[in-house]
């Protein structure tokens, strides 16, 4: 993990789930400023990361994004990244104001189910993903 520095804004994506690297595929093409880097969960690096923050890598339970220093899980994750990409996508923090527990209720049923909701098999990174893909 020596790649990643401490003050490093950082997406950890499940890479073969179609949801997971989709959303890293948007990021990376809304992300002008280049804030993001990106590691996959089945990464050496992507599953320290997992367990530094105690969850099981092998259960790819969440997305785990570090903003700022602050180490976002579930929902709360996705909601993080919106505000770290700014406007108009910083709208979507209004996920933020239902009660938590509800949210990541959500974001646990599709997380449980992404493979059965959509396919598993992911194309090819975006160039502006692979230019700050990490692992």
């Amino acid at each position: 993990m020596s790649e990643i520095s401490p003050d490093q804004d950082l997406v950890v994506f499940d890479g073969t789930c179609v949801y997971c690297s989709g959303l890293a595929q948007f990021i990376a093409r809304r992300d002008r400023a280049g804030r993001f880097r990106f590691v996959t969960a089945h990464s050496p690096t992507g599953r320290g990361i997992y367990e530094r923050y105690g969850l099981d890598p092998d259960a790819m339970e969440t997305n785990i994004v570090v903003l700022e220093g602050q180490v976002f899980t579930r929902m709360r994750a996705f909601t993080a990244v919106m505000r770290g990409l700014g406007w108009p996508w910083k709208a979507l923090c209004v996920l933020d104001w239902p009660p938590r527990a509800l949210m990541d209720g959500i974001y646990d049923i599709i997380a449980r189910n992404r493979y059965r909701l959509g396919k598993k098999d992911c194309p090819m990174p975006s160039a502006e993903l692979r230019a700050r893909l990490i692992e």
